[in-house]
C-alpha cells in the first residue's frame, strides 16, 4: 500500500530550542494531518478495544498542552484534568481540533517567553523540570499519539505516512 500522507522529518539543527520546537511541532501536525478529510463519524470511529479514536486523541493532547505548558511550565491554574478519550456528542469535531490548535499556539507563546534551563513552577512528580525535559516529555507523547493515529487512519481509509 502506498504511503499517501508521508512527511520528511524537521532538519532542523542550528540550536537546542530550535531542534526541539521543530519536533514538537511536527509532531502536532502530524496528528491533525492524520483527521483531515474524514467525516465526523470516521474521526470518532473506534477500532480498537480501548475505545481510542482519532478525536479522542486530539482531545487527550489537548488537555496534555494546557496540563504540560499551561500549568507546569507557566504555573497556570489547577484544573480537573480530563486526559480521557471521550468526546462527548453533542461536541463538534471541528471544535476538538480547534481547540488543539489554540492550545498549541498558547503553548508556543509560553515556550517562546521560557529559557531552557528555567524549572518548571509546578513540581512534575518528585520536582520541578526544565523547560527542555518538558518540550521532549512532549515530543515523544505526542509521537506515540501520532502512531496510534497513523494505524487508526490507516484502519479507517488506507491512508498511510507520517
Amino acid at each position: 500500500m502506498p504511503e499517501s500522507q508521508r512527511e520528511p522529518v524537521p532538519q532542523n539543527d542550528a540550536h537546542e530550542r530550535d531542534t526541539l520546537t521543530a519536533f514538537l511541532a511536527f509532531q502536532r501536525h502530524c496528528l491533525l494531518k492524520k483527521c483531515e478529510g474524514l467525516t465526523e463519524a470516521e474521526l470518532r470511529r473506534a477500532l480498537v478495544p480501548t475505545g481510542t479514536n482519532l478525536l479522542g486523541l486530539v482531545q487527550h493532547a489537548t488537555v496534555g498542552e494546557r496540563y504540560w505548558f499551561g500549568y507546569h511550565v507557566a504555573g497556570g491554574p489547577d484544573e480537573d484534568w480530563d486526559f480521557g478519550m471521550v468526546v462527548p456528542a453533542g461536541t463538534s469535531a471541528e471544535s476538538v481540533l480547534d481547540g488543539f490548535r489554540r492550545a498549541a499556539a498558547d503553548s508556543d507563546a509560553i515556550i517562546a517567553a521560557t529559557e531552557l534551563d528555567a524549572l518548571t513552577k509546578v513540581a512534575v512528580h518528585d520536582g520541578p523540570k526544565t523547560l527542555r525535559w518538558v518540550l521532549t516529555h512532549k515530543t515523544t507523547e505526542l509521537a506515540r499519539h501520532a502512531g496510534h493515529a497513523d494505524i487508526l487512519r490507516e484502519l479507517i481509509d488506507g491512508t498511510t505516512g507520517r
